[in-house]
């Protein structure tokens, strides 16, 4: 039985039982339909990789279709099997298969597309193999033997090919400062490893997660908690390592000037015969060995001078010219490269001979993509990062290459740049009262508390890759493991596929049939092109800000107000990360989708405590990240996260959202509204005031992912019993909260009922998740008080007052909430709400409507640094809601589109 069947046959039959014992709707497993339905994969960016260390992606499957027990093959258009490893991520409501993941390692050449169906999968030639022993792990590839520590300071204890030792000592690394600002004491940390796991063990692909701290070299302190994920695949050389760290200092005292990781490599090859490699910009590579004897006075002939220069074992010695070989002595051996990367504009390469001496300058360039090579014909160690120069300030240090043994260090954060500063941007001004707080609030639109402002518990996850190669690559060669590195070849399920298996809710691909459907497609690609343009026109790259994008343009000043309050990141504000990847899900773009991976990376990670008082909350938008005092479930939501992680089957994601599922109880610690209730409030688990919106809508966020991903009985619970309690409402939604019992999971029906709607609780994933959860669980009192919502939150004054007995009130944001009312008009086939949805979608209440030019003009120096694009009418809240409301309208109504 494959591991598909194998690992989690037991979890699809937990699921099946629950499914019945709870009244979920669906069919069995057993009576899956036509079991010859083919999953489909293509390469994101179109062709097929010429290096990767391995590939993962997911592939989703439509209700009722794939068995729990069913294995699954991989191949290519033409038929011809790729040995594949397969997985369950993710389960429909019967126990059938919603989500698989595929391991591959070595890709056809040539092939662009392949295919999942069922069938005996294939195994690799030579299996990957685990081998856990006293305190190592050793995971041979059939390439490459690493052995991995279960305790101690290094991760890698060693990397082995052919029997001889590539690298060995893999160890994090950490330099503090006691002050950003001037000369200071340094200290140093590596790493100590607290727990080992591992988490897959082939045939295809294996994986190992650590965790641990770093701790100091002198000393008994311990900080920066850390968790490294390492990826291997059967047949591959190269090595994947996610690395993620937690910020646990303080910020006024304690100054991260370097973060990295180190190997150290074995070096047995002569001095002219050890090389080194650094990626610059595109496909440049620096070709350098270590002693050089090319552009001598004398020469050494030719073909040693040719052998050098492609990396090659040069002749023996004894066959050049004497008049060189009897001079090796003088010639310079360089012992130390530096490649740093401290902007998103311009990297530097420098070398020198040795410590002591003077550095001399190699070159230098705009954006390097961050790979470095040190070894010889003998064999060596690459080691590079994705997103090297947007993740700035960034480093390669290449040590020792004149000696016995070298090593590689990367630098996540250059020693050679400012320490890290998280402190805040300003002293609070005086904020010490919820009235100052809010009267400030009406300036700058930002909430401001004392004590808030923190950066403890805020995370960065990186991805790195190192090659263990058997000898020095040829440039071509670099360069293509370089592109690989940089940008990892991703497989992806098309758009028709996706769409198919009725997954994510409400969204359809492309459709240009008509002119009025061409026109909004038109302004879709105009938002998602201006906004990836913004980031580079802008420069919104660097360790903690890339991946994110501001808020809110400054006509005046040509710019984003970057230094305005809560007018500065935008940190998911309104569903930023939602619209990017329904946008990527319709049309398959590779550059939506890299810009929503990147968005992904840093929201999860950045802008969400994982650790302390705000665990599990996110930071509302602001100059800082971690500025504003709203934390709040809106922005930590699962809902910005499940799409990378259905997509991808990135454990890290999956971890994250996995930590999610307990955050009801954060409202035991932080109340999201204390600065606006009008009468006195103790939090009480039994009855906490939670909101309908962007409170429950992002719990529900973390309870279905959850159950869909191993069909947890308390988070189908929570759902269950909150959904249950939200249709026991006399108003329902229009209720707005209810008093929340953290032991029952059931919010108190209350009386008298109330009339509170906002128009920021279906803005931040609630929509998206009532489309999924009214499909998956049978609670009818729920879908019908969604529907009433949809309905009512964009109808007239006089039909709110004849449904509810009062009006909503002056309501914001009506574009954007033309999308419930077209799901209304979706769930009763009722031709007027569909008219009504087009009719507010146009009019553009609060978004874009009928006047917006759609056209950018340019500004040019010295109006501005460099020449910007700018509209007058963008902000980024608009285009995500434009954008969700458009895709989800066309989705529904699209055919009443007039």
């Amino acid at each position: 039985m494959s591991e598909l069947s194998r690992r989690n046959l037991l979890m699809g039959t937990a699921i099946v039982g629950a499914a019945g014992a709870l009244g979920l709707p669906g069919k069995s497993a057993s009576a899956a339909s036509d079991p010859g339905q083919v999953g489909q994969a293509r390469w994101l960016e179109g062709t097929a990789p010429a290096a990767t260390p391995g590939v993962t992606w997911g592939m989703p499957w439509p209700r009722g279709h794939l068995p729990a027990d069913r294995d699954l093959a991989v191949s290519t258009a033409d038929g011809t099997q790729i040995p594949a490893q397969t997985w369950v991520t993710g389960w429909w409501p019967d126990g059938s298969v919603k989500w698989t993941a595929h391991a591959i390692s070595t890709p056809h050449p040539t092939a662009t597309t392949y295919q999942v169906t069922p069938g005996t999968p294939l195994a690799p030639a030579t299996p990957l193999s685990v081998t856990t022993g006293h305190d190592t792990i050793d995971v041979d590839t059939g390439v490459i033997r690493v052995r991995l520590a279960t305790h101690g300071n290094a991760l890698v204890r060693s990397i082995t090919r052919d029997g001889r030792q590539i690298a060995r000592d893999g160890t994090l690394v950490c330099h503090r400062a006691d002050n950003p600002d001037s000369p200071s004491r340094r200290e140093s940390f590596t790493s100590t490893i607290d727990t080992v796991r591992v988490e897959q063990t082939g045939p295809v692909r294996a994986v190992v997660r650590f965790e641990g701290s770093h701790r100091a070299d002198h000393g008994h302190r311990t900080w920066l908690p850390f968790v490294v994920r390492l990826y291997l695949y059967a047949g591959s050389d190269g090595v994947r390592l996610v690395h993620t760290f937690t910020f646990d200092g303080d910020h006024d005292r304690d100054f991260i000037a370097g973060l990295g990781i180190r190997f150290h490599v074995p070096l047995t090859d002569e001095p002219h015969n050890r090389h080194v490699r650094l990626a610059g910009a595109g496909d440049g590579v620096l070709s350098e060995a270590v002693q050089g004897i090319t552009g001598l006075r004398r020469d050494p002939g030719a073909p040693v001078r040719a052998a050098q220069v492609a990396g090659q074992p040069t002749p023996d010695v004894s066959t050049w010219a004497t008049t060189v070989s009897g001079r090796l002595q003088w010639i310079p051996e360089w012992d130390q490269y530096t490649l740093r990367q401290l902007t998103a504009d311009g990297f530097q390469i420098r070398k020198r001979t040795g410590d002591g001496q003077g550095w001399v300058n190699v070159h230098g360039g705009g954006r390097a993509t961050g790979l470095g090579y040190v070894g010889g014909p003998s064999g060596g160690l690459a080691l590079g990062m994705k997103d090297f120069w947007q993740l700035h300030p960034t480093q390669l240090d290449i040590r020792g290459a004149a000696g016995p043994e070298a090593s590689l260090t990367l630098w996540l954060w250059s020693p050679d740049t400012t320490p890290m500063d998280l402190r805040s941007y300003h002293d609070g001004m005086g904020q010490d009262t919820y009235h100052k707080q809010l009267d400030a609030l009406e300036i700058t639109y930002e909430d401001h508390e004392p004590g808030y402002d923190t950066p403890y518990g805020i995370a960065r996850t990186s991805e790195l890759v190192f090659w263990a190669l058997r000898a020095t690559p040829t440039a071509e060669r670099f360069a293509a493991l370089a592109a690989a590195t940089s940008t990892p070849p991703q497989l992806v399920a098309p758009p028709a596929h996706l769409h198919a298996a009725g997954v994510f809710g409400d969204w359809a691909p492309v459709d240009r049939t008509t002119p009025a459907k061409a026109h909004i497609e038109d302004h879709l690609d105009f938002l998602v092109d201006f906004h990836r343009g913004q980031v580079d026109q802008h420069g919104w790259y660097g360790f903690w800000d890339y991946g994110d994008v501001m808020h809110t343009y400054d006509n005046d000043r040509h710019t984003w107000r970057y230094d305005i309050g809560g007018y500065a990141w935008d940190n998911s504000e309104l569903s930023t990360d939602i619209w990017l990847w329904y946008q990527y899900l319709r049309t398959g773009r590779a550059d939506v989708y890299r810009f929503a991976e990147a968005m992904t990376r840093h929201t999860g990670e950045v802008d969400v405590y994982h650790l302390g008082r705000y665990k599990g909350l996110g930071t509302r938008h602001g100059v800082q990240h971690w500025g504003d005092s709203a934390k709040q479930l809106r922005i930590s939501t699962a809902a910005n996260r499940r799409f990378y992680y259905f997509l991808t089957a990135d454990e890290r994601v999956g971890e994250l959202m996995h930590a999610l599922v307990d955050t009801d109880r954060t409202f035991l610690e932080v109340d999201p509204i204390r600065k606006i209730r009008t009468g006195p409030y103790t939090p009480d688990p039994h009855a906490l005031d939670m909101g309908f919106g962007t409170d429950w809508g992002a719990l529900a966020a973390a309870w279905l992912t959850e159950w869909e991903r191993g069909g947890d009985p308390s988070a189908l619970r929570r759902l269950r019993s909150t959904m249950r309690t939200i249709g026991a409402q006399t108003n329902g939604f229009v209720q707005g909260s209810a008093l929340y019992d953290l032991d029952t999971g059931e919010f108190a029906v209350a009386s008298p009922p109330a009339v509170s709607v906002s128009h920021l609780s279906a803005v931040f994933g609630l929509v998206e998740m009532c489309a999924e959860l009214t499909e998956l669980i049978d609670e009818p009192a729920f879908t019908r008080e969604w529907l009433r919502y949809c309905r009512y939150y964009n109808a007239t004054e006089a039909e709110q007052i004849t449904e509810f007995g009062v009006s909503f009130g002056n309501l914001n944001l009506r574009q954007a909430h033309a999308r419930l009312t077209a799901r209304a008009a979706a769930s009763t086939g009722d031709p007027a709400l569909a008219a009504r949805a087009w009719r507010e979608f146009h009019e553009g209440g609060a978004g874009y409507g009928p006047t917006v030019s759609w056209r950018t003009t340019t500004v040019s120096p010295p109006l501005v640094l460099a020449p910007v694009d700018e509209t007058d009418f963008v902000s980024t809240n608009a285009s995500a809601q434009y954008g969700l409301a458009a895709i989800q309208c066309l989705a529904l109504v699209g055919d009443q589109l007039r």
